[in-house]
């Protein structure tokens, strides 16, 4: 009797069912995918002639906006109190309060909102506090 030899099938994976489902979840994912826009707060901050100061990476920032509402390092507070106020800076700074603050206000602030910005500050015992300028422009 004679038998057939069987053909030695290749020892491996077949990458191309695999590749497809890659592709696939690829394209999945990025159309299900939401980006969201993020908002920032466009200022219009004083002018100031001095020598330029960057801000430390642990500073804690006090955004201003021209409608006198703040954002403590870009989160946005629900109110304009004191008591908020003081809520976010103490929270935000987990009590290291000997770490620097800057204050952002927009021009146009009220200088009540940038006061009671300090206000706070001081209160809590914050004592390096600055506030951002921008340079004049030349004519």
């Amino acid at each position: 009797m004679q038998f057939r030899r069987q053909a030695k099938e290749q020892d491996g994976v077949n990458l191309t069912p695999l590749i497809d489902v890659v592709f696939l979840l690829l394209i999945f994912f990025m159309v299900s995918t939401t980006f969201t826009k993020e908002s920032h707060l466009k200022l219009n901050l004083p002018e100031a002639a001095g020598p330029k100061a960057e801000n430390p990476p642990s500073a804690v920032e006090v955004l201003i906006n021209a409608d006198g509402s703040y954002s403590v390092d870009g989160r946005p507070l629900i109110n304009k109190k004191l008591t908020t106020l003081k809520s976010a800076l103490s929270e935000v700074s987990a009590g290291e309060y000997n770490r620097p603050l800057v204050i952002t206000a927009d021009a146009t602030a009220q200088h009540q909102a940038v006061v009671r910005a300090m206000d706070a500050a001081g209160q809590l015992g914050f004592v390096n506090l600055s506030i951002t300028t921008r340079q004049p422009e030349e004519n």
